[in-house]
Parts: structure tokens; C-alpha cells; sequence
């Protein structure tokens, strides 16, 4: 299915414009992953050099760095910041051929792996870019004019960090090897981290509420859903996989998977603010709320496109509705989406298409909005209404306020975070760099 060349974004770079990438959506190591997607990012071909590295960015292969940047203990009770950039000696960097492009590199290669983490982060600069409609400012700008990218090959994690995002790997229960630099979701996450750092400054010292690391946390997971989707191949595998009914078990609501079967947590979900009021010991694990609400705003925002460009009937929408929690569901809806994706699948991706474009513009300006000391959930909903005011004169006001009620959004106080050791099942991916870490920006 051929979708043209909006369907990447409104002002996305196209082959008589940008360099040229080679990038998995899903990873390769998964079964089923197919071909890398063919991928032009904003920088002209010939204007990237090797690393590949251009003005905003650059990416190393660092030999004999033993730990990732962050604050240690140093002499005397101070405390030392390791930070880039890094000036030992590095793996031989990945060069672009003849025409300035990176699509000619060998898939296995070092090259090829730091090849693919830039595009990464480039793609989904670009894409926010674009929703934002201007550069994206980095938070660390005072002291660096470009983002380090590099490798801490057998750290079992990955961070953004000041000036920096470091990529580790993973080895799975059934000891898969897993390379962080060839995983999107890990590396879009990372990059929505530094978006909400460039668009929310945090002053040190400042007291936050709880719900802000949660807030963190499903920002990045939000970039990147919505940047994932941007890949012709992974938003027409959802609707294959789905037929249009995004509460189904598919890889838009699921992400940083290590496994076809493992994934670290499900965008679609019931988690409420009631779950959380005796406490909260990841970051993680309290976004999901906030993030739940998100995915099921966008889904209905989906549904009422679908119903304005008569590929779904208002009757099936208000059942999709009346039936979104109910174990039901799935058997009842499946066989109406199937009959209307059948009839239409190209007009079921335009409109997903439409739907991810429009909650990429609301969030993130819904964002920069936002006022560090009052972030907490409900004055996050508060504000993407407001958002929605001003974009679509309040079209979608009544699911925004639908959701948060579902999700007890300001009905409920979040209890204090508690230790580790409280937890009643260790979160097995807690150090795999999607989110937080005891190093990074805290």
C-alpha cells in the first residue's frame, strides 16, 4: 500500500532531499521483524559526515570507556560529574558512499549499528521538529553544540543524559542478545526524554510532585509510539494486525520489546490513579495511568475520524465505547472493524495517519505549556484541553474528559515512592535504559 510521501509528515525530508538510512521499526532480532525501512532524514546527502555526525549530533564508538556519564562519589564526601565528551579511543566510525548517504552499510557491522542509532535519533528529532515548528533546543546548549551518541557496549541499559545519550544492550531470559543501538522504541524513548528536558527546564532544587517522573516516563513512551508509526511498514502492520481495532495485542500498543512475547509494559492498559495511592517505586510503573489515557484518547480520536470520513459507522463507535473495558470487547468489535478495514484499508491508514499527526501537535503543545513545579496528571489533561480548544475548537473536549475520569485522574493522591525492595515483582527491564537511572538526569 502506497501511502505518498505525506504520509511520513507534513514537511518530512523525501529522496530528492535528505540522507538516505537504513532503519528497523521493530527489532531485528525479533522473529517476523522483516526488511529495514528505506528512511530520509533532514540533513542534505554529502552534509553528513562520518560517525555519521552532522551540526546538531554526532555518534562515537568509545574503546575502553568502563561506565556511563552521571554523578560518583568523589574524594571527601564531593560528588564528581563524568560528562562528554569523550576524547579516548574509538572504533572505526561508520562513513557515508559516494552519494553522502548510509544505506550501503553491512547489517552486522559496528558501522552499521552506529549508522542505524543516528537515524534513530534523527528521525524522530525531525519528526518533533516538525510538530513543535521550530528547532528543538537542546537543555544542555549552554555548554555543548551537539548531542554525543555513543556506545557502552555490555551496559545493560540506555540513557539520555546532559549533552549525551549512551547505548547499551540486553540479553533476554532465553540469553538473546539484544543491541539497543538497533531497537527504535529504546532510542525515540531516549530522544523524548531530551524533548521534555529542552521544553521544560528543570531549576535545581525545585519540588517536584511524584506524578512528574511519571510524567517523564510516558512522554518518552508517547514520542515514541507516535514516531514509530511514521514507518509506512509499521503503521500498515498495525492495521494488518489490527484491522483497525488498536485495543487488539499489536505493536502500537506495545513497546521496548526484547521479544515477541516480552515487552515492558502496554500502552493499552487499565491502570488507575487508585492503584497508586499507597505508593510507587518506579517511574515506569506510575506512568502508566497518564499514558493509558493518552492511548485511549488517541484511539477515539481514530474512531471519530474513521466516523467523519464514513469508514466506520457512528453505531460502531458508540459501542466501541460502552464496551472499552469490557472483557467483551474484542469478540464483539473484531468482526465490524474486519468488514470496515476490508472495504477501505487505505483510507484506515490515512486516517491513522491523521490521528498520530494530530496528538504529536497536542501533545507537544501541551508541553511546552507545562510548569515544572505543577506538573501532576490533571493539570496535564487540563492543558491538552485547553490545546484542543485552540486547535480543533474543542472537538474532542468530551473524550479528553472522558479518559482522565476513567483513569480517577485527580480523584485520587499519589502515595510516596517507596523502596525497591517493596516491590511485589521486580521489573525485569528496570535497567534497560527507558527511563530514569540512578546516573543520569535526576
Amino acid at each position: 500500500m502506497d501511502l505518498g510521501p505525506k504520509f511520513q509528515g507534513r514537511h518530512m525530508p523525501t529522496e530528492h532531499r535528505g540522507t538516505r538510512f537504513l532503519l528497523f521499526p521493530q527489532l531485528p532480532s525479533l522473529e517476523q521483524q522483516g526488511e529495514p525501512e528505506t528512511v530520509w532524514v533532514s540533513p542534505l546527502a554529502g552534509s553528513v559526515g562520518p560517525g555519521p555526525s552532522d551540526d546538531r549530533m554526532y555518534v562515537i564508538d568509545p574503546i575502553g570507556k568502563e561506565q556511563p556519564y552521571g554523578y560518583y562519589p568523589g574524594p571527601n564526601g564531593t560528588t564528581v560529574h563524568y560528562k562528554p565528551p569523550w576524547n579516548g579511543p574509538l572504533l572505526e566510525p561508520a562513513l557515508p558512499d559516494e552519494g553522502g548517504h548510509f544505506d550501503h552499510l553491512e547489517f552486522g557491522s559496528p558501522q552499521f549499528e552506529q549508522a542505524h542509532a543516528y537515524g534513530c535519533v534523527r528521525f524522530t528529532v525531525d519528526i518533533w521538529e516538525d510538530y513543535l515548528g521550530h528547532p528543538i533546543e537542546w537543555h544542555f546548549e549552554p555548554e555543548y553544540d551537539q548531542l554525543e551518541i555513543l556506545f557502552l557496549r555490555g551496559m545493560d541499559n540506555a540513557y539520555a543524559g546532559y549533552g549525551s545519550v549512551e547505548i547499551g544492550s540486553y540479553t533476554t531470559k532465553k540469553g538473546d542478545f539484544v543491541q539497543f543501538g538497533l531497537s527504535f522504541d529504546v532510542l525515540a524513548h531516549e530522544v523524548g526524554h531530551l524533548i521534555t528536558y529542552s521544553l521544560i527546564h528543570i531549576p535545581d532544587g525545585t519540588e517536584l510532585q511524584d506524578e512528574y517522573f511519571g510524567f517523564r516516563e510516558s512522554a518518552a513512551d508517547m514520542v515514541s509510539m507516535i514516531t514509530s508509526l511514521h514507518f509506512e511498514t509499521a503503521l500498515i502492520g498495525v492495521l494488518e494486525a489490527s484491522h483497525g481495532n488498536l485495543y487488539t495485542y499489536n505493536r502500537l500498543n506495545r513497546f521496548g520489546e526484547v521479544s515477541d512475547l516480552d515487552q515492558l509494559r502496554l500502552a493499552s492498559n487499565q491502570k488507575t490513579m487508585a492503584d497508586f495511592t499507597k505508593g510507587w517505586v518506579r517511574e515506569h510503573q506510575l506512568a502508566q495511568p497518564l499514558t493509558g489515557a493518552f492511548f485511549d484518547i488517541w484511539v477515539d480520536i481514530f474512531h471519530e475520524i474513521l466516523v467523519e470520513r464514513g469508514l466506520i459507522t457512528r453505531e460502531v463507535e458508540v459501542l466501541s465505547d460502552q464496551l472499552e473495558w469490557n472483557p467483551d470487547y474484542h469478540d464483539v468489535m473484531q468482526p465490524f472493524f474486519d468488514d470496515a478495514y476490508a472495504k477501505n484499508p487505505q483510507g484506515f491508514a490515512m486516517a491513522l495517519a491523521a490521528a498520530r499527526d494530530h496528538m504529536g501537535t497536542a501533545l507537544i503543545s501541551t508541553w511546552r505549556r507545562l510548569v515544572p513545579q505543577r506538573i501532576n496528571y490533571l493539570e496535564i489533561l487540563s492543558v491538552f484541553a485547553q490545546v484542543d480548544e485552540q486547535i480543533t475548537g474543542g472537538r474532542y473536549g468530551h473524550i479528553i474528559a472522558v479518559n482522565k475520569d476513567r483513569r480517577r485522574i485527580g480523584q485520587y493522591e499519589v502515595g510516596p515512592k517507596l523502596p525497591k525492595s517493596s516491590s511485589k515483582k521486580e521489573d525485569k527491564h528496570s535497567h534497560n535504559g527507558l527511563g530514569t537511572d540512578e546516573h543520569g538526569e535526576e
